[in-house]
Formats: structure tokens, sequence, C-alpha cells
């Protein structure tokens, strides 16, 4: 099968496609042939040699995709078919052909979903999911501050803040960034490179702050994270783009406002949590992907690149150039299903 790969960590310019050795299905594990996956910042850390997969892990990048089934490992038929159209959340193996998954981390793909749309859902979404309900313990009428607002990460969190009866709010690096998370449900967006968002978000909310922060800057924002908590809030903390440098008196502000640091990462989480976290995901929030509801979810996709085009997808990441997920369509050795 054709997978992405690099000889050396480096740029994306590293990244080449490669025929490599098709996997097969262990205990408990679905064989899917991938039709899209999608790119991560894990995926970028990767290349870059400063995120290593966990172990027992493929390191092929790749930490979703979507496809359909085609093969089973011991004990993993009766609750899926061949044929299938599938969501998966992966710990590496997805920018490829064909991936191997546990039976616990698949998800029906949404009914008339196109395969790029459904690769944009299962670690941008499932992570959002996560950090808010499972770690950050949202709450209805709580305000939720999210960094990168525009990312996959961040346009799947506005909209199931709505989805909870939470109140988004947003920073981003442009106006047009902004806007796309205002038309998804947020209700106010502020640019960092211009504004002083602890300010505006202290008067959005008549200074009383802002109970959950979704944060993947870190030391850049600290101040004004601080500045604009509410007391005994939660910033929940699952990147560094910004740095881990932290330069400036953190504890005693953060203690004075009782407040809570909570640090996240999806992929070196158990098979039993991922799988928790699946399911849940697939009772509360899976089906407001089909239109007809009050709330409709959707994926945002920003671009497509055949896998071929692997280096110029990681440049515009690279970049931040993105407006949601950036998808990669595998080549088919067949005629594809979905």
């Amino acid at each position: 099968m054709l997978a992405a790969y690099f000889d050396v960590p480096g740029g994306p310019e590293n990244l080449y496609v490669k025929e490599v050795t098709k996997p097969i299905p262990k205990e408990g594990e679905v064989l899917i042939r991938v039709e899209a996956s999608a790119l991560n910042r894990a995926d970028l850390l990767q290349r870059r040699g400063k995120y290593n997969p966990p172990p027992g892990a493929s390191d092929i990048i790749g930490l979703e995709a979507a496809g359909t089934v085609v093969g089973f490992g011991p004990g993993a038929d009766g609750r899926w078919k061949i044929g299938d159209h599938v969501m998966a959340l992966l710990s590496g193996g997805g920018n490829a052909q064909y991936v191997t998954v546990p039976v616990g981390h698949l998800m029906p793909a949404p009914p008339g979903m196109s395969a790029t749309d459904a690769a944009a859902v299962p670690e941008a979404w499932l992570t959002s999911f996560q950090l808010l309900h499972f770690v950050g313990k949202v709450q209805k009428g709580e305000t939720v501050l999210i960094h990168a607002g525009a990312s996959g990460v961040g346009t799947a969190a506005v909209q199931l803040c709505r989805l909870a009866g939470a109140i988004p709010i947003v920073t981003a690096g442009s106006a047009e960034k902004l806007e796309m998370a205002k038309k998804l449900g947020a209700a106010a967006g502020f640019n960092y490179r211009e504004e002083d968002f602890g300010t505006k978000c202290l008067e959005f909310t008549n200074n009383v702050g802002v109970d959950i922060i979704l944060d993947c800057i870190g030391a850049t924002h600290w101040e004004k994270n601080l500045q604009c908590l509410n007391m005994d809030g939660r910033w929940v903390l699952y990147g560094l783009m910004g740095s881990g440098e932290i330069n400036g008196d953190l504890l005693s502000k953060l203690l004075w406002k009782r407040g809570s640091i909570l640090g996240s990462l999806l992929r070196s989480r158990s098979s039993k949590y991922k799988t928790e976290l699946v399911k849940a995901f697939t009772d509360q929030a899976l089906p407001h992907f089909t239109p007809g509801g009050p709330i409709h979810l959707k994926p945002i996709v920003d671009s497509v690149y055949p896998l071929q085009k692997i280096s110029d997808a990681h440049q515009r990441m690279e970049e931040n150039k993105n407006t949601g997920k950036i998808i990669l369509q595998m080549p088919c050795d067949r005629e594809s299903s979905w």
C-alpha cells in the first residue's frame, strides 16, 4: 500500500509517498480501506521529530481517517460488517491506503456525508468533546473561551458548546477566521494580533470572566488567560503552539482566582478511555450531524489535497492558513464503494 513517509525529521519537504506493507488486523482490530485522512498539529510535531507515536502505534503519521471496513482480526467481527462506512480515531497510521483500528475506536459515518467531510470529524471533534465534557466538565450557561477558534478543534468546540448550552467566544488571527467562528455560533471573537483579548473577554462577560479556557497556545497567552479567567475557572491546556516556558508569577495569580490548570492529550490515552470517549460522542453528538434537528453539527473542511501533495498540505498548516481541517484524499487501489 501507499503511505506518507519521511526518512529524517524536518520540514514539509521531507515528506513523500512510499510503498509499505499493508497492516494485518490483530485481535479486536478492524481493517479499514482509507478513503480520506486529515492533518493535525501532532502530525507536524511528529514530522519534526518532537512527538513520537505511543508504544505499539504505527509510525505512519495520521490520527484520523474515514474509510470502508474490509477485514477483521480475531474477535472483532459482529459489531461491524464488510462495506460499512466508518470514521476512525487513530494513534497513528491514517495517512495511508489501509489502517487497522481497535473495534471500539470506530464510529459510523453519518448518512450522506462525504468521505472528505467524515475524515474531518474523529480527532478534532473527539478532542473538543473530551476537552469540554471529560476534562472541563462544561455546564449549561457557562462561558467558554476557545483559542484558535477557526482551527479544526476550534470550529468543533464552538458547535459543541452550543449543543451543551454553553456560550462560546473565540480568539483567532484574522477577521476572516473570526467571521467563520461567528457563523458557527461564537457569541464574540477577538483578533489576538490586534486586540487585548483578556480585556475584551472581561468586557463581554461584564467583568465576571470566562468559566473555561480551551488553550492550545500556552506561554504567550498565559497572562491574558488569567486576566479573564473567572473565580474557580478551569484552564484546559492541550497544546503549546506559543511555547511552554512561563516567565512570571503564574502560580500566585492562579491561586488567587482558585483556578485549575488541566492538561490533556488524547493520543496517549488508554484504549479503554478512547473507547469510552467514542461511545459518549457517538451517543450524544453524532446524531446531530444529520440535518433536521435544532442544532446541526458540521465539520469544516478548509482544503483537500491528494496524498501525493502531502508536503503542500503540511506547508499550509505550518503557515496557519487553514480555516477548519486540511484533508488528504487517498489514492484508490480499487473502485471506491463510498
